[in-house]
């Protein structure tokens, strides 16, 4: 399968796929960024804030994936395409219920970020930002994650930071999680000409 085309969940009307939508009134957000930036604790705590699901990409890879990078060995596009595909249904699922969510997702590539947002304007994409060395003391601090210190090299080479037109939500790593929920929440807020237009559920 191609991965650079965007999915759509079989079962999801085009009407869904491609509703109309205010930039500053998103249903659904995907935090992005390098393994060892903090997708999942900021994803989490902003999901609290905001009294939206959250959902880890990391659930949705299939378990030859995670046997590979345990073993320390990058995925392929193709080992890629499963998980892509699932976090899509996932994200269209959401929004076809009208439920809120936040999912943490590595989305490095441009082309994986088309499958899992597209051409849905209500799902807005945060961009966790930080150079090698800060997640690299990050990365070697853990104790239980499976992505080893060793596929660092390769998630920032493939990283291909997202452009203005995505229109992501950036902000540095460098501060403490909720103080970057916080800059986060800030920056929605700033999008809108309502103070208080993110929708909470």
């Amino acid at each position: 399968m191609d991965i650079a085309q965007p999915h759509l969940a079989s079962n999801i009307s085009p009407d869904i796929a491609t509703m109309e939508a205010s930039p500053a009134m998103p249903s659904i957000l995907v935090v992005m960024g390098v393994s060892g930036s903090g997708k999942s604790t900021v994803g989490t705590q902003l999901a609290i804030q905001l009294h939206w699901e959250f959902e880890d990409g990391d659930w949705f890879h299939p378990s030859r994936n995670i046997d590979k990078m345990q073993a320390g060995i990058p995925l392929t596009d193709e080992d890629r395409a499963p998980w892509l595909i699932a976090i899509a249904d996932f994200i269209d699922q959401a929004r076809l219920a009208r439920k809120h969510a936040v999912v943490a997702c590595s989305a490095l590539k441009r082309r994986y970020r088309t499958v899992i947002i597209g051409n849905r304007p209500d799902v807005r994409l945060v961009y966790l930002r930080g150079d090698m060395e800060l997640i690299g003391r990050r990365i070697a601090a853990r104790h239980e994650h499976f992505m080893p210190q060793s596929l660092m090299q390769s998630q920032f080479d493939a990283l291909e930071a997202p452009g203005p037109d995505e229109h992501p939500i950036v902000v540095s790593v460098e501060p403490r999680p909720r103080e970057i929920v916080a800059n986060i929440l800030d920056a929605l807020k700033a999008q809108t000409s309502e103070p208080d237009a993110v929708p909470t559920r």
